[in-house]
């Protein structure tokens, strides 16, 4: 801070700033991956205010978004234009860089499997599964197009039973991005009849998942070299 002739303060524009600390100069010099997320968006922003420089401007706008970049990506043009310092043409340019980033993230799934019923997830999980002497479950996230984005153990347990935490469950689909999930587990005794724990299991998952937007499209239960899907048998 310097102080101005009436003796007060006003914070130092980016061009004061020594030119390693500046984003465009610190980009050129030492690449993009050293700019934190408040200085990428102030080069998207470009400018500040009056009072505020663009890198404390762009730390405004994360704050709002909790200082998280998925939930910063769930902002419209209205929502960030809230924040001071952001008029609609600094929103738009946040909103089409985020959306840039949604569609490369997409983009490098495409090659990722496509599920399109009980039997291409009972394929993706059959090798982590059907031989193990204890219970695990597993959850199949995936993209709007039903394309796998990560396939994830959620816990292991003993012979007869595993916890499964439909908020761990979700966090991991939050995190993500993903438009639905699936989730599986087996039974090691090589029962394929569902029972009522898992029963219960799928419902709270249904209504949890509805909350988010987030369907659960699927429960398999494996078992040998074979499954069962609630799906299939129209419980979902």
């Amino acid at each position: 801070m310097t102080p101005n002739v009436k003796g007060s303060t006003k914070p130092l524009g980016i061009k004061s700033w020594a030119a390693e600390d500046r984003p465009r100069e610190k980009l050129l010099q030492k690449g993009q991956g050293s700019l934190s997320n408040a200085e990428l968006i102030a080069l998207l922003i470009g400018s500040g205010t009056g009072s505020l420089s663009a890198v404390e401007v762009a730390k405004l706008v994360l704050q709002s978004a909790g200082n998280n970049l998925h939930e910063l990506a769930r902002f419209n043009v209205k929502d960030l234009m809230k924040n001071k310092g952001i008029g609609e043409a600094k929103a738009i340019a946040i909103v089409a860089a985020m959306e840039l980033g949604r569609r490369r993230k997409e983009a490098d799934h495409e090659d990722k499997p496509k599920i399109t019923g009980s039997r291409d997830a009972f394929e993706l999980v059959r090798g982590d599964l059907e031989d193990l002497p204890h219970e695990e479950f597993w959850v199949l996230l995936l993209n709007r197009a039903n394309r796998l984005l990560k396939k994830k153990r959620i816990s292991e347990g003993g012979v007869s039973g595993t916890v499964a935490d439909p908020k761990i469950i979700y966090k991991l689909a939050l995190e993500e991005l993903a438009s639905g999930i699936i989730v599986v587990h087996n039974h090691p005794s090589g029962n394929l009849t569902a029972s009522q724990s898992d029963i219960t299991l799928t419902k709270k998952l249904k209504e949890a998942g509805k909350v988010l937007e987030i369907q659960l499209l699927d429960h398999l239960i494996v078992a040998n070299q074979k499954y069962y899907s609630f799906a299939d048998d129209g419980i979902l």
